[in-house]
């Protein structure tokens, strides 16, 4: 679109070319249909902003030993035993604890995906993966559970991650904006942590 209003301000006569009868105020409201058509091309992608990252994060304190709760959450092909949004989780290349391990998840009456492990860091109960295939409505997600102590014996657990949504239209349906996509994210953390703890803390 810039290239067409470039083409239309080097195309435009110039005025020892206008012949005297289109001079004077027809030439004056030939100028400004072509000013006005060059801002409104030129500055069309600055209306469109493209898609910002999100970034969400969740947490809980569980009155159980942080062994423990790593020791529940730690296995890349266990989210399906504490999370009770999906069905079944399998490794499906790689193996627990191996940086670039690939697990495939299904969710309950849902899609499957699969996610890879990026990084594993035993001593610092962490580990971080990313999302390789999703019909979700969001991309370029990557995601981070760690677990901390917490106060008066307590175990911490946080779940973050970023991501951009998909749909990059302006004005995208509710549950592909940003809003939406937000509020899946902070679900999926929710069910999941809120679980834990209730498992743990029996």
């Amino acid at each position: 679109m810039r290239a067409l209003a470039a083409r239309l301000f080097r195309d435009a006569p110039r005025r020892d070319k206008i012949p005297a009868w289109v001079q004077g105020s027809d030439q004056m409201k030939f100028t400004m249909m072509v000013l006005s058509l060059g801002a409104s091309l030129g500055g069309s992608a600055a209306w469109a902003d493209p898609p910002k990252t999100l970034r969400v994060t969740e947490s809980v304190e569980i009155k159980a030993p942080i062994d423990e709760v790593w020791a529940t959450v730690r296995d890349f092909d266990s989210l399906n035993k504490w999370h009770p949004g999906f069905a079944s989780d399998e490794l499906v290349s790689g193996g627990n604890g191996k940086v670039g391990a690939v697990r495939k998840l299904t969710i309950k009456d849902g899609p499957t995906f699969t996610e890879r492990l990026l990084a594993f860091d035993a001593a610092h109960h962490s580990y971080r993966y990313k999302i390789l295939e999703s019909p979700l409505p969001f991309t370029g997600y990557a995601s981070t559970i760690s677990v901390r102590p917490g106060p008066a014996g307590t175990t911490r657990v946080i779940w973050s991650g970023s991501c951009k949504r998909k749909n990059p239209a302006d004005n995208p349906p509710e549950a592909e904006s940003d809003a939406g996509v937000t509020k899946l994210l902070k679900g999926v953390y929710r069910g999941g942590l809120d679980n834990l703890k209730k498992m743990l803390e029996h």
